[in-house]
């Protein structure tokens, strides 16, 4: 059987979105896979991902595998949660679930996972062009790709990705169905005095671009969440080529 593959929505014009991501520093992209590739996607993240635990630490941030939150026990990791938790009311921190694709993807973990198709087709030339004429960010020469869960409290707390080397822009793939805006996990956007200037539901095949550094978070989840807030997420990078 020949191997499945990702596809950009043929009908979809980098033109149309390029004018407002100039304007405003980002766009939202609807429908932008064709249906058949958005629902592969979201049923691999439903049935066939093993998810490990995204959060900080003292040290920064860490996944805890399956296998090693086994090993520690519900004691320990809830030590974990509760510290990234307390972190959260003065400063940076996160807890969500995560499926780290690159890691996978380069070790043979998870052969033909459908997020791994996902990572070729971002670095392939029509979606890197189609990435580049969007933002304008003609050096980019890489996109990278997490898989991400947010749970009922799981949460981002504010940060603009100042620090973090050559992420020329930062995205999200929405693959959450029929999400209320009450349920929370907006994607928001905040200004210098703390105030959300705009913000963003969770949607279902909708690719959401900003220009960074720029100030955001990810509201928590609100415990009667009927949906599963799920997507992936990463960076269009400008990393000089490896000699």
């Amino acid at each position: 059987m020949a191997e499945r593959a990702i596809r950009l929505n043929p009908r979809l014009d980098p033109r149309d979105y390029a004018e407002a991501y100039a304007r405003d520093g980002m766009v939202q992209v609807p429908d932008l896979l064709e249906a058949e590739s958005a629902e592969w996607l979201a049923l691999a993240l439903e049935h066939d991902t093993p998810w490990h635990l995204s959060l900080r630490t003292p040290e920064g941030g860490r996944l805890f595998s399956p296998q090693e939150m086994a090993a520690m026990g519900r004691d320990a990791l809830a030590a974990h949660m509760q510290r990234a938790l307390a972190d959260g009311q003065t400063g940076f921190s996160f807890i969500y679930l995560a499926y780290p694709i690159i890691t996978a993807f380069l070790n043979g973990r998870d052969p033909g996972h459908a997020t791994h198709a996902l990572l070729q087709f971002f670095n392939d030339l029509p979606f890197m062009n189609f990435a580049k004429a969007v933002t304008g960010e003609a050096g980019v020469t890489k996109i990278d790709a997490q898989a991400t869960w947010f749970r009922p409290g799981d949460f981002l707390t504010q940060h603009d990705d100042t620090d973090q080397g050559q992420r020329r822009a930062a995205y999200t793939l929405g693959l959450a169905k029929d999400w209320r805006p009450d349920w929370g996990g907006q994607l928001l956007f905040h200004d210098e005095a703390g105030d959300v200037v705009r913000g963003f539901k969770p949607g279902f095949n909708v690719w959401t671009v900003f220009k960074t550094p720029r100030n955001h978070s990810v509201a928590p989840v609100a415990a009667y969440a009927g949906s599963a807030r799920r997507s992936i997420t990463g960076w269009l990078r400008d990393d000089p080529p490896v000699r």
